[in-house]
């Protein structure tokens, strides 16, 4: 805020105080207001404090009364990702030099899933008139334009005229309706005993974070950044410490259009609030690190990632866990207890590592910029190939394509040792299940890691490592109790087929990477990946083939290799496979869409998603859900996140996820949306494009 425009907030704000003291000396008249715009939405008036102009008076007290209906709202100066903010021309006034227009405090709201920021009731617009003539008659006429939405939004052009005669005397009502909204403005500072901080974008200029300081300590503050014309930001993540003197925030920028140097930030809190201007340092503030957070914040949320880590193990992309896991168990037999321990407890430490190595990457990833999310190693075409490598190898050797033996030497060297393999091979067997487990948002693990990949560097740890103690937590428990080891059945034709299921089990988790691929990268990448893949196990499995089997065997992988690319066509990615005729996902078209009557259902997925798959598997491609996403009147949308997308990234971030899947249903009867749980049911989904239609329906009937 300049300080031309604070010295005019000042006087007006004095101009109030003493109109309200004269009020209990004088008598009343009749309030000097203009004949009202009258809608269904809103009732707008001009109003003055004074009955008219007393000599010598150089200036009036004023105000823009906007009188809402229920369930409608209009806009701030910055309104946030969409919206409009009122705008007003004087033209057509008489005797008035200038005209104040000042800002009361707004409040935050969200619209199709979008921050807003504006006043959802009544709102009166301070107005600090300086006369050209002082003490001589004046008129003021407005030419209004504002934007007031509810479920619709619908633009409102009038004009406001009030003619003030030259008299003496103050309005009662006026200058306390006028005075209301003069106190809600904010100041500099000094009155409401707040101080700005520190601000500063992240490395991607994608976040602005800041600190202020108060001296009575915050309770229930919000903040309104606002950086040029176009600026929008999202829901803020606020931050306290110093026992309550102290806030952080950050916010994810959508859109600026202006330098640095436009950049102020409004605090409200209660019945207090302030405007700062703000100069971007380099240095970005560091949140606090209080008791108050670490406990009730990251303590409780640790918590939930563990047992989210726990759930991880039954889900269905854990199914290959859960059989090296079996396949650890039953190598032990014949071990010393004091060697299962150790086994399991490194095994255990492989999954820590794992976890601990992704949360570094994820630190580092942040401040080179880049874009972060649970699972998103799966949308990296080298690494999913790295997977089907391993995996297919893994599977192959289950099911008795060759044996993986060390040399002898080293044989004889662990059988000194222990008898037994080292444990290199339970230190991976730990970390390959952890792998293998990301892709996976388990129910209780989406809220932890998205707050963990929204807060600090302490956040990602602890959060990381309590998700990783859930992983691991079967390790720990025959750790504990190594006995359990000996109430396994005996060795016998059982261990045989038992291989044989764990290979398919394998071999069926590289089929489903091998598809994963051929979303991420397309068919010919995944092709060269599986010839690659199919070349090294012949050569590996070779040696155990008879010698007449050996010619014959590479001259099918060389015609195999040769014909693979011609005999397979690049096929349709599977989202469009579906009987649901998705269409791609497209933020701003929500808001038209409910504004005509239809219902959105988002289905935010990936190939990479198991539980994205087995949603559409069991619920959304299944009657009666795919019948109601077909019904006229329902779109459904899908945003595809196989593949890194901003847009899709910066959605999810408006809901505070980091994680898939995530639907959820806008309509008449929800505009706002509803967040549907991350496990789909069909009861769930039907329930919500019923409330979701409601808003249609109840004004069809």
């Amino acid at each position: 805020m300049s300080a031309d425009s604070f010295a005019t907030r000042c006087a007006a704000t004095l101009s109030a105080a003493v109109l309200l003291g004269l009020t209990l000396a004088s008598g009343s008249a009749r309030a000097a207001v203009s004949e009202p715009y009258v809608s269904d939405a809103v009732t707008a008036r001009l109003l003055v404090a004074q009955d008219g102009v007393a000599e010598g008076v150089r200036a009036l007290s004023a105000g823009l009364e906007l009188e809402l209906a229920p369930g409608w709202k209009t806009y701030w100066r910055s309104p946030g990702e969409v919206g409009l903010p009122p705008r007003i021309d004087w033209t057509g006034s008489e005797n008035i030099a200038d005209v104040a227009f000042l800002w009361p405090a707004p409040e935050r709201f969200r619209a199709f899933g979008i921050e807003n920021i504006g006043y959802k009731s009544d709102v009166v617009f301070p107005l600090n008139v300086t006369l050209k003539t002082p003490g001589a008659p004046a008129r003021l006429q407005a030419t209004v334009f504002a934007l007031i939405c509810s479920e619709l939004c619908v633009p409102h052009d009038f004009t406001l005229t009030l003619d003030i005669p030259a008299a003496s005397g103050i309005d009662s009502a006026a200058a306390a309706r006028i005075a209301q909204f003069v106190r809600k403005v904010p100041d500099d500072g000094n009155e409401s005993g707040m101080a700005p901080g520190v601000a500063a974008l992240n490395a991607d200029k994608t976040a602005l974070i800041f600190t202020a300081t108060s001296a009575t300590g915050f309770s229930d503050p919000d903040v309104f950044p606002e950086l040029g014309e176009n600026g929008a930001f999202g829901a803020p993540d606020i931050r306290l410490g110093d026992r309550g003197r102290l806030l952080w925030a950050t916010l994810p920028l959508f859109s600026a259009s202006t330098p640095a140097a436009a950049l102020q930030i409004t605090i409200t809190d209660g019945a207090r609030a302030a405007t700062f201007g703000a100069t971007l340092a380099d240095q970005v503030p560091e949140p606090p690190f209080t008791i108050r957070k670490i406990i009730p914040g990251v303590g409780e949320l640790a918590w939930v990632a563990a047992l989210g880590g726990l759930v991880l193990n039954v889900m269905p992309c854990v199914l290959p866990v859960l059989s090296i896991k079996l396949g650890s168990v039953i190598k032990t037999r014949g071990q010393s207890r004091t060697r299962v321990r150790a086994g399991f407890l490194v095994s255990a430490g492989g999954v820590m590592a794992f976890m601990w190595g992704l949360a570094a990457i994820t630190l580092a990833a942040r401040a080179l910029g880049f874009s972060v999310g649970w699972g998103l190693q799966f949308q990296n075409p080298t690494f999913l190939a790295l997977m089907i490598l391993l995996v297919t190898v893994f599977s192959a050797n289950l099911l008795g394509a060759f044996e993986i033996t060390l040399p002898s030497s080293w044989q004889t060297r662990m059988v000194r040792a222990d008898g037994s393999p080292g444990y290199a091979g339970d230190f991976a067997t730990g970390a390959f299940a952890a792998v293998l487990a990301t892709p996976c948002s388990a129910p209780f693990l989406g809220t932890a890691v998205a707050f963990a990949l929204a807060g600090r560097a302490i956040d990602i740890f602890v959060v990381f490592t309590a998700l990783g103690l859930g992983l691991a937590l079967p390790y720990v428990a025959i750790a504990v109790m190594p006995g359990l080891v000996t109430r396994l059945p005996k060795p016998g034709r059982w261990m045989a087929a038992l291989k044989v299921v764990l290979g398919a089990l394998l071999g069926l988790t590289a089929a489903w990477l091998f598809w994963v691929l051929t979303g991420v990268a397309g068919m010919r990448a995944a092709l060269t990946t599986a010839g690659l893949v199919a070349a090294l196990i012949v050569v590996l499995a070779l040696r155990r083939m008879p010698q007449a089997w050996r010619q014959p065997a590479q001259a099918v992988l060389i015609a195999a290799s040769l014909l693979a690319p011609g005999l397979l066509r690049e096929k349709t990615s599977p989202n469009s496979a579906a009987r649901t005729a998705w269409v791609a996902f497209d933020r701003p078209a929500i808001a038209r869409l409910v504004a005509e009557g239809t219902t959105v259902f988002v289905d935010v997925t990936a190939d990479w998603c198991l539980t994205c798959k087995a949603n559409k598997a069991l619920v959304l491609d299944r009657e009666p859900v795919a019948g109601a996403l077909a019904a006229p009147g329902v779109v459904p949308m899908l945003a595809d996140w196989t593949r890194p997308d901003d847009t899709i990234s910066r959605y999810l971030q408006s809901f505070g996820r980091y994680g898939i899947p995530f639907n959820i249903v806008y309509g008449p009867g929800a505009p706002e949306g509803i967040v549907l749980p991350e496990l789909l049911s069909t009861d769930a989904v039907l329930d919500a494009i019923e409330q979701a239609v409601g808003g249609a329906a109840a004004a069809a009937g």
